[in-house]
């Protein structure tokens, strides 16, 4: 697997940013068990908190920079249309299965 991944960003439609591959496939995989399948889903800081237990500690020691990738994998996933939200206050949920 390749170090770095292209990502998009749903605030920037046609522009993507490279990130590393193996902590944006960790937290993915993390939010995708974590995430609700029903709206209104939950909120940012309940996500943060929820993916920690299932994220890799030689990628993540001790949940650092969880909050960023949690960000980071969000604004991917909702450009692909895996994951939603709602207006604020924002929650997140699932729409499709993903990868």
């Amino acid at each position: 697997m390749d170090d770095k991944m292209d990502v998009e960003n749903v605030g920037q439609p046609g522009k993507t940013y490279r990130v590393d591959a193996a902590k944006y496939t960790a937290m993915r995989d993390a939010m995708l068990k974590v995430l609700s399948t029903e709206p209104p889903g939950q909120t940012v800081a309940d996500v943060i908190a929820a993916v920690k237990p299932h994220l890799p500690q030689d990628l993540f020691p001790g949940g650092d920079t969880a909050g960023w990738w949690v960000k980071c994998v969000q604004l991917d996933l909702e450009a692909k249309r895996v994951i939603a939200r709602t207006p604020s206050p924002v929650r997140l949920y699932r729409v499709s299965s993903g990868h």
